[in-house]
């Protein structure tokens, strides 16, 4: 296990764990399911989903949680740490370029919450909502990443994830959805590479924690793995026995594999461009 407290700084993370939140009411999302595996696994390009999301019933419940989550436990500490380390190295990217970076939310919930972008349940998966700036993770997520997807897991892979979503809040300030867009619009194609550069900044997050004692020998793998684990030919052949590239949205598990090492081995902003 990566030693996270060899890390000082400390991100903004909202545990609605426990609550009785923002229930799903009367829908069936098991056919929901396949949609966002292909579409929004490992967060993404939230449009088109996002606005199926709003169209599905929201009851709201009390915001009431349970004694299990009440107070700062381990996953909690974690997870703002490693917001907080990638925090730290977006403020300095940006401020090398004239910008202002203002930090996200990390939202921790399970089964179900409400966003910014919409009700989000678990089974959509971690996901950046640009409307209120704000990651949304359950953290059970990763059980089926391992279970359904032969991922090794891992706390490093985990770190990997949520640096994955903060790079699609640097997008989002930086303007580049807004750039991507103008180019070809957001279908498929723009997606993926949306996507690559988004794991290619996770790279440059990994490359910032180089030699901080944080990172054990061989460890950095975990998240090599978790990144090819969700590649859509891996997804697409495990789930349908068919790969189908003309319908990617995130990239194959070599070209995320490749992004992230491209801006884990470099550590510079500028060889992260997809466009």
């Amino acid at each position: 296990m990566a030693n996270w407290g060899s890390l000082g700084s400390r991100g903004n993370v909202h545990d609605r764990r426990g609550m009785a939140g923002a229930a799903v009411g009367g829908v069936s999302l098991t056919g929901f399911v396949l949609y966002m595996v292909f579409n929004l696994l490992m967060g993404g390009d939230v449009g088109d989903v996002l606005g199926q999301l709003d169209s599905i019933p929201v009851v709201q419940q009390p915001g009431v949680q349970s004694e299990q989550f009440k107070g700062e436990d381990s996953y909690e500490v974690f997870a703002s740490t490693v917001l907080g380390s990638n925090n730290a190295m977006w403020r300095q990217l940006f401020g090398g370029i004239n910008r202002n970076y203002t930090e996200p939310t990390l939202v921790l919930f399970r089964q179900s919450t409400q966003s910014g972008c919409g009700g989000v349940n678990s089974q959509v998966g971690p996901h950046y909502c640009p409307a209120d700036q704000t990651i949304y993770l359950d953290e059970t997520f990763f059980d089926e990443l391992t279970r359904r997807f032969g991922a090794e897991g891992g706390d490093v892979a985990e770190a990997y994830v949520i640096a994955h979503e903060v790079a699609h809040h640097a997008q989002h300030q930086l303007g580049i959805f807004d750039e991507f867009s103008s180019v070809s619009g957001l279908d498929n194609e723009t997606s993926v590479k949306l996507e690559l550069q988004a794991d290619c900044f996770a790279g440059l997050w990994a490359n910032s924690i180089k030699g901080k004692g944080v990172l054990e020998p061989g460890e950095i793998r975990e998240a090599m793995d978790a990144a090819a684990a969700v590649g859509d030919d891996r997804i697409q052949k495990r789930v349908t026995g068919q790969v189908n590239p003309e319908s990617w949205t995130h990239g194959s598990s070599d070209q995320r594999v490749s992004w992230f090492n491209r801006g884990y081995e470099s550590g510079q902003l500028n060889v992260c461009n997809t466009l």
